[in-house]
């Protein structure tokens, strides 16, 4: 299983994970999103590789900004 991890920003709140974890589950090849407020961590992962690019453009589809972590 292949796992990226992010840095969002702008998240508060529960409604806020939410709103992440429905765009970013939408992009192929997804099949588990793990979404924090408190941390400001997202780890996506998935059976096969995930673009980047793709899992940043949903971050920012809902509302927020996000960058690699590596």
């Amino acid at each position: 299983m292949s796992s990226s991890e992010f840095k969002v920003t702008g998240m508060t709140c529960g409604h806020c994970e939410v709103a992440i974890r429905g765009e970013v589950e939408q992009v192929a090849g997804v099949e588990n999103v793990q979404v924090s407020a408190q941390t400001g961590r997202l780890v996506v992962a998935g059976s096969q590789s995930i673009d980047d690019a793709a899992i940043l453009a949903a971050v920012d589809e809902a509302g927020y900004e996000a960058a690699p972590l590596r």
